[in-house]
């Protein structure tokens, strides 16, 4: 388990942060460590099947194993009990779709990173006094670039991290951090396998491009 601000320097040293679910464990495993292969090194899991709890425990043990730099957080935590259930899994840090209090209190009093989702500066402010060093702009399709650009004078000591809306390519990438963002979430176009790929190659070589673009 990392600190919040062991976790908030691995984000902005590594800011594309793939957003990933899948029943199957093997699945899983072999997505993280392509997406490790090709530089990432902060990844949300995400609380969304059945199978989340036992994969995530297993990922924990196999990121323990073998893949030391990964700071390995949950994503689409909802509630304080399941907030509590992954940090008894040793979760580096947790996401919310939503800004909840009860959550805020779980995880920042113990010094874990917590990013709850916010849509509107009304959001974004009740995040920041509750302590939140980063949010999550969520959805960011919905909101955009421009969006942030407007907002941000409002909270200039808050980090923003937009998911849903960040396309895998220099223009999309370019334009979230042009505004002003520390790092973008990247769920299913990141994992959109070509056709005629086989294995996880194509992962870890896309990731890499990823992080180029990012670094820019």
């Amino acid at each position: 388990m990392k600190t919040i601000e062991e976790s908030i320097v691995q984000i902005k040293k590594y800011p594309v942060i793939p957003v990933y679910y899948h029943d199957d464990l093997q699945t899983c495993l072999d997505t993280v460590k392509a997406c490790y292969d090709g530089g990432i090194r902060v990844f949300e899991f995400v609380n969304r099947g059945g199978q989340a709890l036992v994969n995530f425990k297993e990922l924990k043990a196999f990121r323990d194993a073998q893949l030391p730099e990964l700071h390995l957080g949950i994503g689409t935590i909802k509630s304080a009990k399941q907030a509590e259930d992954y940090l008894s899994l040793g979760a580096d840090f947790i996401v919310s779709p939503i800004v909840k209090p009860e959550i805020a209190a779980i995880t920042l009093d113990v010094d874990v990173l917590w990013i709850p989702g916010c849509m509107t500066p009304t959001e974004i402010n009740t995040a920041e006094v509750l302590g939140a060093p980063l949010v999550k702009l969520f959805p960011g399709s919905s909101l955009g670039p421009d969006f942030l650009k407007a907002i941000k004078p409002l909270f200039p000591d808050m980090l923003f991290m937009p998911t849903g809306g960040v396309n895998p390519d220099e223009n999309s990438i370019s334009k979230w951090f042009a505004a002003g963002v520390s790092a973008v979430g990247m769920g299913s176009k990141l994992f959109e396998k070509p056709a005629e790929a086989a294995g996880f190659q194509w992962l870890t070589d896309k990731c890499r491009e990823v992080m180029n673009f990012a670094s820019v």
